[in-house]
């Protein structure tokens, strides 16, 4: 561990490493080095992250039955998470800019460790809320915390690729939760389990605090009310926003909890079937994460942005939902598989944030758009709880009960596609038209003269030429 510690350039403590731009981090310590003390310390909080996210679904059927918890009940356990997390993104932001990532990240993890501890030893439902919201709380830095360390130490021309490392990496929780959670909970119960998470939460505070170095930020990257405004004042950052919080976090919260309950009442799959189907969703988000982060990487290479593949993979989301809506004959695994993979989208919308705004307010920035991502979260995992119940029988839930609250999911979203296409369509529809006025020097149907381009040969008629 300390040799994580060293640098090229040091305060005379020994442990701050100053930036001059944004490659001199990276070259300031060796790859290795930076994958070792920088990338994978976060990328353990993240993966922990996943867990508490997704554990839900696979406890839910126990919880229901030892506590005696209804579909709202359950929803509004396992969206407070989400609730939470949202409230405090842009607090987690601002002290993550002027404090540094491995400060932060450290004490936020030592609370989500507690809020664990509380879980495994809650007795109702008010207590499980209340631990449920400090887990949220804890873990509410961990892709905040993973970016800005991302954008503090490589270069920014890789920030999209390694985001996408990162997140498969974190993704990777969500695959624990599924068949080996399964596992671990036939010999320990889901009580032992939150405990053993307890654990290894505490062990990620400490690993982040002492493996990672910290970044000087220069004196002017301090917090400035001003400049923090115009993030969230900023019209790209709202064109952007209402789209990926529509479709991310609707794929968040169907992979977090209701996918489990339709593939059981309409798909009618067995307890043993339903987890496999888990697993692969999970396996989808860390493909997902890969492939956007690679492709995003390429496009940028050849001087595409990433706005063009975030527009097509949410228009493919928008078409599993709209399958599973309208009972298309197709394999319903199939349409979650893509929902799964929309849940790694971050990537992408992370990556066209990053462009907008400079280094030392990225952390602002996505927790601004994490505030919509994890709003949108709750507000569709508990509606979609509350929609369920109205339908409510003894055994499950009939299929209309989901396809009335995926479709009201998809109707908001094709709404934010429409917000966030309307500049497109009106700037081609602007430039079409400039081209054709260029192209016309004579109007057919009024014969009126137009003026010719300034770079045209104007026809002369000689001298005694008839006009």
């Amino acid at each position: 561990m300390a040799g994580c510690q060293a640098g090229d350039a040091r305060e005379a403590s020994g442990r701050v490493i100053r930036k001059r731009s944004d490659s001199d981090a990276a070259r300031g310590f060796p790859i290795l080095r930076l994958i070792a003390c920088v990338f994978l310390p976060f990328a353990a909080g993240y993966y922990l992250s996943y867990v508490f996210r997704t554990i839900n679904t696979v406890i839910s059927g126990q919880l229901s039955s030892e506590l005696g918890l209804d579909a709202a009940n359950l929803g509004l356990l396992t969206s407070v998470y989400f609730l939470v997390f949202a409230g405090v993104q842009i607090p987690v932001g601002t002290l993550l800019d002027r404090f540094g990532p491995r400060r932060v990240q450290s004490v936020l993890l030592l609370i989500a460790g507690c809020g664990a501890a509380l879980f495994g030893a809650a007795t109702g439902l008010v207590e499980l809320l209340i631990a449920r919201a400090l887990i949220g709380l804890g873990v509410s830095g961990a892709a905040l915390s993973g970016m800005k360390a991302i954008v503090t130490w490589f270069p920014r021309e890789r920030v999209a690729l390694i985001n996408g490392y990162m997140i498969t990496l974190g993704a990777l929780g969500a695959v624990t939760a599924t068949t080996p959670a399964e596992w671990a909970l036939e010999y320990t119960g889901w009580r032992q389990l939150f405990e053993i998470l307890a654990l290894a939460t505490f062990a990620a505070a400490l690993l982040i605090f002492w493996a990672v170095p910290e970044a000087m930020r220069p004196q002017e990257t301090r917090l400035s009310p001003l400049k923090l405004r115009a993030i969230y004042t900023d019209r790209r950052f709202w064109r952007i926003a209402p789209l990926s919080a529509s479709c991310v976090g609707s794929a968040w919260s169907l992979q977090a909890l209701w996918a489990a309950p339709w593939l059981k009442d309409v798909e009618g799959l067995t307890r043993e079937s339903l987890i496999t189907q888990l697993f692969i969703m999970a396996l989808g988000v860390c493909a997902g994460a890969l492939l956007l982060g690679t492709l995003a990487d390429r496009l940028r290479r050849r001087g595409i942005g990433s706005e063009g593949l975030f527009v097509a993979v949410t228009v493919l989301f928008m078409g599993a939902e709209l399958a599973l809506v309208f009972r298309v004959p197709l394999p319903s695994q199939l349409s979650w598989l893509v929902i799964s993979v929309v849940g790694a989208a971050t990537v992408l919308s992370y990556a066209i944030i990053a462009e907008y705004f400079p280094r030392e307010f990225a952390a602002r920035a996505n927790a601004g758009l994490n505030v919509v991502h994890f709003g949108w979260c709750f507000v569709v995992q508990y509606g979609t709880g509350l929609i369920l119940e109205q339908w409510s029988t003894q055994n499950g839930h009939p299929a209309i009960a989901y396809q009335v609250a995926f479709a009201c999911a998809v109707a908001v979203q094709c709404l934010a596609l429409a917000w966030y296409l309307i500049p497109w369509l009106r700037s081609l529809g602007r430039r079409v038209a400039n081209r054709s006025r260029r192209d016309r020097t004579i109007d057919p149907c009024s014969f009126e003269i137009l003026m010719p381009p300034a770079d045209a040969a104007v026809f002369r008629p000689h001298e005694g030429d008839e006009w």
